[in-house]
């Protein structure tokens, strides 16, 4: 997209993977915030329980070991000790599935959307369609190289910061900010997994079948993403990039894109016609 078009989309890169990186991307979606929630819990809950049974084995290999314990106990059964490591770890798993539950049901439940995008995964590129009323139109989206990258960088169509390598696209899918979008999800050929960090979104992009996922996206900015299922070939070749921008900006976008690929759909009718 032209940064003249989106003049206060550049954002910080929030939501594309960081030199050095230690963590998770940080969130822009509420999915992907319970997520990172559940993820750091879950590790803190981990670590508590690794240290307790670390803190165990060094307690019987000095307790029990040949030299304090010459003569060994024969005791084979213990009700209390036998009940308690049944009970504590049933108790740790109802603790987990509370909250796993709820973030499953926040996953799969889509609420009533603002817009639908039906993304269709291919050898290797994702396309886009967006059945909006008044004016349907789709759009291919495909990885920028090397020399296209510099090229579209050069003349200000997308700012280098927003611009990763292996990841900026020649279209990028856009959306307004603070409104839900379910995302209807297929493929034309083998199995694909449509993956953005940022929003919580993974799903299995299959043959013959549409899932949908959704997300609602907290603030404008580029939000990237990857085919995270090995697929072919160039699987590691076929990023996804939305674009989060106002309700404003939005508008503008779909009227200039139904004018634009509606025209492109048209030009490659009559290129077909002409060929027959």
């Amino acid at each position: 997209m032209l940064i003249a078009f989106f003049p206060a989309a550049a954002s910080a890169q929030n939501g594309m993977p960081q030199p050095w990186q230690m963590n998770l991307q940080p969130a822009a979606t509420e999915v992907a915030t319970y997520i990172h929630w559940f993820h750091d819990w879950i590790n803190v809950l981990i670590f508590v329980i690794s240290i307790f049974v670390l803190g165990l084995l060094v307690y019987v290999a000095y307790r029990f070991n040949e030299r304090r314990n010459p003569v060994p106990a024969k005791t084979t059964h213990h009700a209390l000790l036998e009940v308690a490591w049944t009970i504590i770890p049933v108790l740790i798993l109802v603790v987990v599935a509370i909250p796993s539950f709820r973030l499953l049901k926040l996953q799969l439940e889509v609420p009533k959307a603002d817009i639908t995008v039906k993304v269709t995964g291919k050898q290797w590129y994702w396309s886009y369609e967006y059945p909006q009323d008044g004016g349907a139109f789709g759009f291919d989206s495909l990885m920028l190289d090397e020399k296209q990258r510099a090229e579209a960088i050069q003349s200000k169509k997308i700012a280098e910061s927003e611009a990763p390598r292996l990841l900026a696209v020649d279209n990028e899918a856009v959306v307004p900010v603070g409104k839900i979008v379910r995302v209807q999800v297929t493929a034309a050929d083998v199995i694909h997994k449509f993956t953005v960090p940022a929003f919580g979104v993974k799903i299995d992009a299959i043959p013959g079948r549409l899932n949908e996922t959704w997300f609602r996206a907290d603030r404008e900015g580029i939000f990237y993403g990857q085919c995270s299922f090995i697929c072919g070939q160039n699987h590691a070749y076929m990023p996804i990039a939305f674009r989060v921008v106002s309700a404003e900006r939005y508008a503008a976008w779909l009227a200039e894109s139904k004018q634009k690929f509606a025209n492109a759909a048209d030009a490659a009718g009559k290129v077909a016609d002409a060929t027959r």
